[in-house]
């Protein structure tokens, strides 16, 4: 079960909080993903801050989590997104683990995928639109009545999990897909795949089960686990894998 932690700009801006995300002494084996905003390599952010979020986690890969929407109704947010494709590319040649990029709920189209795959990104993160809306906690947020009404406007602005799944797939066959985006349970994950992701993403169940105990995060880890396997069991499937066979989603309700 890998982890991606929420953005480290906080610790780069903030060296005092760099103890907060030093979890990797608390998971020795898993793949750690370490975050930072895209959009700060157009805002004095380079390889060096990279380095530095990446070392800081002990990272396996880097996320660079893509959020114009957000960005535009945050009050004062960074919304220069200009040349940013080139930057990515660069610092894909010299980071020396993996790039990795994200949306965060408002999805990754098949144009743009196609355009970071030309970049080399390792792997794409569709964050596609139905579960946390950074347009509306922005509008929760702010002060200015403007910025309120564009988070209320924009909500439910992006597209889909699954077709975001569906039209990357159809352009490339290889790229690493990571689905997330309003994924609740295991069903919803093994759907994912039999879509055509590799791996499937849940950060709020996760949230709401640690607000509760570190019990109730234990017990959601064995129903996940319960519930995939109860997916792989009615459609006589093997192993994960064998979800993505031809006609499988007819299977899955």
């Amino acid at each position: 079960m890998p982890m991606g932690v929420g953005s480290q700009r906080v610790a780069v801006e903030n060296p005092q909080l760099s103890p907060t995300f030093e979890v990797r002494s608390l998971a020795p084996d898993i793949p750690l993903f370490a975050n930072l905003g895209a959009v700060q390599l157009n805002y004095r952010y380079g390889l060096e801050e990279c380095l530095r979020v990446v070392d800081l986690l002990a990272a396996d890969a880097l996320i660079l989590h893509l959020n114009p929407l957000q960005e535009c109704v945050q009050t004062q947010g960074d919304t220069n997104f200009r040349g940013l494709l080139a930057t990515i590319a660069t610092l894909c040649q010299k980071l020396p683990v993996p790039v990795i990029v994200k949306e965060v709920g408002n999805g990754i189209s098949a144009s743009l995928a196609a355009q970071l795959i030309a970049a080399g990104v390792a792997a794409i993160d569709v964050a596609g639109a139905g579960g946390t809306s950074w347009a509306k906690v922005e509008s929760e947020r702010a002060t200015d009545p403007i910025q309120q009404r564009l988070g209320i406007t924009f909500a439910d602005w992006g597209l889909p999990t699954a077709e975001c799944i569906t039209t990357i797939r159809a352009i490339s066959s290889e790229i690493p897909l990571i689905a997330s985006g309003g994924l609740r349970n295991g069903l919803d994950a093994a759907k994912t795949i039999a879509l055509g992701a590799d791996l499937a993403g849940l950060a709020w169940p996760f949230l709401r089960a640690a607000h509760d105990s570190e019990a109730a995060l234990d017990t959601l880890v064995q129903v996940l686990i319960a519930e995939l396997k109860t997916v792989l069991f009615c459609t006589g499937s093997a192993c994960l894998d064998d979800l993505r066979r031809p006609g499988i989603l007819q299977s899955v309700p």
